[in-house]
């Protein structure tokens, strides 16, 4: 399977954006699905994931303000990541990766088996 990120750009702090992850073929529900940020210079950083049955779970930084869930459509081939109130702190390359049928450990990126190319988001001060 092949994700394809989308839905990055520019906006001001306390502003929101969407980001995509859709999947090239089959359906998300059958997979872990979780998404990670990365800053120049440091390390890939856990920041939402919804295992392939069960609950999501966020990182403490994002908690209150992500949310990340499942499309509804016949399809169910696309996960989101909706980011509310945003901060400049936020500003990184997000990837989306997923799992096939995990539960466990979702917080690790080398859990997943499948990687997205990364969508830049800025938030402005």
């Amino acid at each position: 399977v092949q994700l394809q990120a989308s839905g990055g750009g520019l906006v001001q702090a306390g502003g929101s954006l969407r980001l995509s992850c859709g999947f090239s073929e089959g359906t998300s529900t059958l997979y872990a699905v979780g998404w990670f940020r990365q800053v120049p210079g440091k390390e890939r950083e856990f920041v939402a994931s919804v295992p392939w049955r069960g609950n999501a779970y966020y990182a403490d930084s994002v908690k209150g303000r992500f949310t990340i869930s499942r499309s509804r459509d016949n399809a169910e081939n696309t996960v989101y990541l909706q980011m509310n109130s945003l901060k400049p702190e936020d500003t990184a390359v997000y990837y989306c990766a997923a799992d096939p049928l995990g539960t466990k450990r979702l917080t690790a990126a080398d859990v997943y088996d499948y990687w997205g190319q990364g969508t830049l988001v800025t938030v402005s001060s």
